[in-house]
């Protein structure tokens, strides 16, 4: 399947004909949002473009295509199989995943339980489709400083949103995975809080992430990487959105058991990253072996620098 024709597939069969313009823009397609009663707006590499009648993708109209509740209604139920009760926890917590590792965002009323945590979401009025991008062999520009000896590094992602962290995550956990001419393949443990690593569908991967990888889906980071050492013995452990000193438990507990780690962070510096971590220190933390930042140069994700612990710098911009 093309990479359009699974743009398409993720809209009802009657709404197809209005979004083939849009499905065209499947390689820099990344998000579509749609809000009952406002115009569509589509992003594309990282420029926002609207959506018309016609299916025409243009930068300005006045004749904008409008979001109707009756269309976001139909489109809802249709990724949900039309059964939207089988659905409840993943709505619940925000989103759906959707065929092809793509992901949809819900807000609406959310439904409390007595402990005020969402139960569910109702009266859906705005979604956001992130279109997931898996780039074969984006990582092939800073791996050969990711290993020491034939052996993976302790290693984080910083990225701004919408530089492509989690692309990079993706291809690094492939490579290591399968193996590559930096070192042989091992066991990796995804632990894929919110379904974009993998892209699970119904429990199966829908982006290649290796032949020796082992994912956990819909899970909290901390808890599912204790799991993972436990249940899949891993050599290698990956997670996304580092965000809590509970996170960071978790990774030293994981490496105390032998095992090495790759994550990411939205952050676009180490003291950004420090701030998002409430202030901890990378360098007093003492986990990671490479800090590997991203950029956005004309449009494109790239690597801005690659630093070892003591910050040194290995590499300069490359393309990823």
């Amino acid at each position: 399947m093309t990479q359009r024709e699974d743009i398409l597939r993720i809209f009802p069969e009657r709404m197809r004909p209005r979004w083939k313009k849009t499905a065209g823009f499947a390689q820099q397609l990344q998000e579509i949002r749609l809000r009952v009663g406002k115009p569509v707006l589509l992003y594309i590499d990282g420029r926002e473009f609207f959506q018309e009648e016609s299916g025409d993708v243009v930068c300005r109209t006045d004749r904008p295509a409008v979001t109707a509740q009756e269309d976001l209604d139909q489109l809802i139920a249709y990724a949900c199989s039309y059964s939207m009760y089988a659905f409840e926890e993943e709505i619940s917590r925000g989103y759906l995943t959707l065929p092809g590792g793509h992901r949809m965002g819900l807000t609406g009323e959310a439904v409390l339980t007595d402990s005020d945590r969402v139960r569910n979401i109702k009266h859906i009025s705005c979604v956001n489709i992130r279109i997931s991008h898996e780039i074969r062999g984006a990582a092939d520009a800073v791996l050969p400083f990711l290993y020491r000896d034939g052996h993976f590094l302790n290693t984080l992602i910083l990225s701004p949103p919408g530089c492509g962290k989690t692309t990079l995550l993706r291809d690094i956990v492939r490579q290591v995975s399968d193996g590559n001419s930096c070192g042989h393949g091992v066991t990796v443990g995804i632990v894929d809080e919110r379904s974009e690593i993998a892209g699970s569908f119904q429990g199966r991967a829908q982006n290649d992430v290796g032949m020796r990888t082992d994912i956990l889906d819909s899970c909290p980071k901390a808890e599912g990487m204790m799991l993972l050492i436990r249940s899949m013995a891993p050599k290698v452990i990956g997670v996304d959105e580092l965000g809590s000193e509970e996170d960071i438990r978790a990774l030293k507990k994981a490496i105390c058991c032998g095992c090495c780690v790759l994550a990411t962070i939205h952050a676009g510096s180490l003291e950004e990253a420090e701030s998002r971590l409430s202030g901890m220190k990378l360098d007093e933390i003492k986990i990671f072996d490479r800090y590997v930042i991203l950029a956005r140069q004309e449009g494109k994700c790239a690597v801005d620098a690659v630093l070892d612990g003591g910050r040194k710098l290995l590499a300069g911009r490359a393309q990823c």
